[in-house]
């Protein structure tokens, strides 16, 4: 954990390098490979614009300066973490119950092109959790893209091998790049989530093939299979209690996005359907899964302002025939909801606010919610504002022009959780007592 005084010291150096100036340069890595500012491809990282959204399509290669060294990048986070009411025996291992300084964790990338005149570039992220105190592999993207004329449209053809499904995503509504972009790692957060949430990320490995019509009209399909229990280790991935997928996992996504001067609309479809082993038990056949999501993101993006809108809902049906045969749940049958929504408005690239909302509902289940629910329900719903100041996105500081940095104010707001509004542990916990107020600095380079 870091001390108070070196947070604050890592603080105070990044404000100062707002105040030493800027160059016009770009974005670590995808800029110097492109020459354009980050601005150019992100309305605040990780949402991408239209261009944006071309070169992540393209496989990460465009033309433009690549003598500047290899595509490699770096980023770190750190924070301050305040809950409404402390956390009895620690945030976390080495932490306090309350008000925990921290450096989080800091990421290396390759992000570029591998092959550019093969059309072969990669998003590969490495990460290490001060938190978990853990290193291990994270988002993962390689891609061959091709583009061509058929008669006077444009189509781009492409292949990924990632390690996450929705991934490759190009808009900012599907779960692996959906808002919150950064979130405490030291807050309370609910125990329920569908299984396109995350609970394939870093633990698979998977391909999907993609099309690009017109600028128009996307489709992409794939198959993930989770890892070995040592290929997991092996990747700095906990294996302890993972569950494994019984055959492959099919995943699917389709959109289709006009864009008319300034603005964008995308209104889309995204899914997975597969069948688990729970805790990577065969031995009571498995349980079956199928998540399907429907979402839309708005973008009106000028030189001095932007907004931004994106929403999405999935609705997961489950039929838990190893789970239920083995006691951990009362029904065969269960249903969950996840639904998101976020409003964003930016001045300059540079300065940003934010408000959220996310709930969570689904089926009652004395099996799978008692031990986290007095009312056995997964139902939880809560407000999320943001304020943050990203001053790099036109240009790094002069002594290193493709650094960006953001710095953020972020309040949770639970109206629910884990069941309730009130006493929802039984032990008379309120949802409130989760509420966090949370400050980072984000700093890449």
């Amino acid at each position: 954990m870091a001390t108070k005084r070196s947070t604050l010291l890592v603080t105070a150096l990044l404000l100062l390098s707002i105040a030493i100036g800027r160059q016009a340069e770009a974005l670590p890595s995808y800029a110097r490979q492109t020459g354009q500012e980050c601005a150019a491809c992100h309305n605040g990282f990780p949402e991408l614009t239209p261009y944006g959204r071309l070169f992540k399509l393209n496989g990460y290669v465009f033309p433009g300066d690549i003598s500047s060294g290899p595509p490699i990048a770096a980023m770190m986070v750190d924070s301050f973490t305040h809950t409404q009411s402390p956390q009895a025996g620690g945030a976390a291992p080495h932490f306090g119950p309350n008000d925990n300084f921290a450096f989080e964790l800091a990421s290396l990338f390759y992000g570029g092109a591998i092959v550019p005149e093969w059309g072969i570039g990669a998003f590969i992220q490495s990460t290490y959790n001060n938190i978990s105190q853990r290193y291990s592999w994270d988002n993962t993207d390689i891609r061959w893209a091709h583009s061509l004329l058929l008669g006077d449209q444009e189509l781009v053809v492409g292949v990924s091998l990632n390690n996450s499904p929705t991934v490759t995503d190009l808009w900012n509504t599907t779960p692996a790049w959906r808002y919150p972009y950064q979130s405490s790692g030291l807050a309370p957060t609910p125990e329920t989530a569908t299984v396109i949430e995350g609970q394939l990320a870093g633990t698979s490995g998977g391909a999907t093939t993609y099309l690009y019509w017109n600028r128009l009209i996307y489709a992409e399909v794939g198959a993930y299979h989770t890892l070995s229990n040592r290929g997991e280790s092996m990747l700095g991935v906990d294996p302890t209690g993972s569950p494994s997928t019984h055959g492959p996992a099919l995943y699917w996504r389709a959109a289709i996005e006009p864009n008319w001067g300034r603005n964008s609309w995308e209104v889309g479809t995204f899914g997975l359907t597969g069948s688990f082993y729970p805790g990577r038990v065969a031995d009571f056949g498995s349980d079956n899964f199928t998540d399907i999501g429907i979402d839309s993101q708005y973008q009106f993006l000028s030189n001095d302002h932007s907004v931004s809108v994106q929403a999405s809902q999935i609705y997961e049906s489950s039929t838990l025939n190893s789970t239920y045969a083995q006691g951990g749940s009362s029904n065969l049958h269960n249903s969950l909801v996840s639904s998101h929504i976020k409003a964003s408005y930016g001045y300059e690239q540079t300065y940003a606010a934010t408000m959220g909302y996310f709930r969570v509902s689904g089926s009652a289940d004395a099996g799978l919610y008692s031990g986290i629910s007095a009312n056995n329900s997964p139902n939880s719903n809560g407000l999320i504002f943001e304020l943050d100041y990203t001053p790099f996105n036109h240009g790094g500081p002069s002594f290193w022009p493709w650094a960006n940095l953001r710095i953020g104010l972020q309040y949770v707001d639970y109206l629910k959780y884990d069941g309730a509004a009130k006493n929802y542990d039984g032990n008379g916990t309120n949802a409130s007592a989760n509420n966090t107020l949370y400050l980072f600095t984000w700093l890449a380079f």
